[in-house]
């Protein structure tokens, strides 16, 4: 499920789910034991996660199985994706660079803001279709309109729509562009910047950073968690989820 390497300080922490890296409890904790152990190697001073499949960084929630879950699995998985990898990112005393190529959907954006930059392929593309299939993006409630402002946010929230890696730039979700046969290399060329620097200030620097911007991030986490698990429980949900299996449209009930 996952591929680790290192060199040169840098450890590259790569997704391998095919076909789509769907998230599942087993891929967040292996994601999760990657990064504790590239956070406590000494020998590591920057960390990229990416992906071992070809045009696809995560597709996010392995709907099948997530559709199976019972309560408090499905409360245990967004718990791990909404809370947990961000505590843990926050953590560690190294940058960690999202390098990223394809299509990034739902649980896959929320893979990605854990890191520290992003880098994006020029033809990636981003969206937020939880609506679609009787979810909520509920962590972006909390993430996207400290970066995009309240009425961009609502629109990609609430619409769904698929915007593009140029768009992202522009907004502000990601940090760098690169051809998609170059998204790797660009990332490993942060990571020589940032493994150049002084591990000590980077601890440091990277402590304050995070908590001058938290506001109240990781309290707004724990309420997405509690958002999902109200959400799973409706007949919507349930709709949706068994909907998009059948690859049909929903029959929304009544408001």
């Amino acid at each position: 499920m996952i591929r680790t390497h290192v060199q040169d300080g840098i450890a590259e922490i790569l997704l391998d789910s095919p076909p789509v890296n769907g998230i599942t409890e087993e891929l967040l904790a292996a994601l999760m034991t990657a990064l504790r152990q590239a956070g406590d190697d000494p020998q590591v001073r920057a960390i990229i996660l990416g992906s071992a499949v070809p045009g696809r960084f995560c597709g996010g929630l392995d709907l099948p199985k997530f559709r199976r879950s019972t309560p408090s699995e499905m409360h245990s998985i967004v718990g791990k994706l909404y809370h947990d990898l961000h505590v843990l990112q926050s953590s560690l005393p190294k940058p960690v660079i999202a390098a990223i190529t394809g299509s990034v959907r739902g649980g896959g954006m929320s893979i990605s803001i854990t890191c520290d930059m992003i880098v994006a392929a020029e033809d990636s593309n981003f969206g937020y279709p939880e609506m679609e299939i009787g979810l909520l993006p509920s962590i972006h409630y909390n993430h996207l309109p400290r970066i995009v402002g309240r009425y961009r946010a609502f629109d990609l929230l609430f619409t769904g729509r698929v915007f593009d890696a140029q768009e992202a730039l522009e907004l502000g979700l990601v940090s760098r562009l690169a051809p998609a046969d170059q998204v790797l290399e660009k990332a490993r060329e942060l990571a020589r910047v940032f493994a150049g620097k002084s591990p000590e200030l980077m601890r440091l620097g990277k402590a304050a950073f995070v908590r001058a911007t938290d506001n109240g991030y990781r309290a707004g986490a724990a309420a997405a968690v509690d958002l999902v698990s109200t959400v799973f429980g409706t007949a919507d949900c349930a709709e949706g989820l068994a909907a998009f299996a059948e690859k049909r449209k929903p029959k929304w009930g009544a408001a």
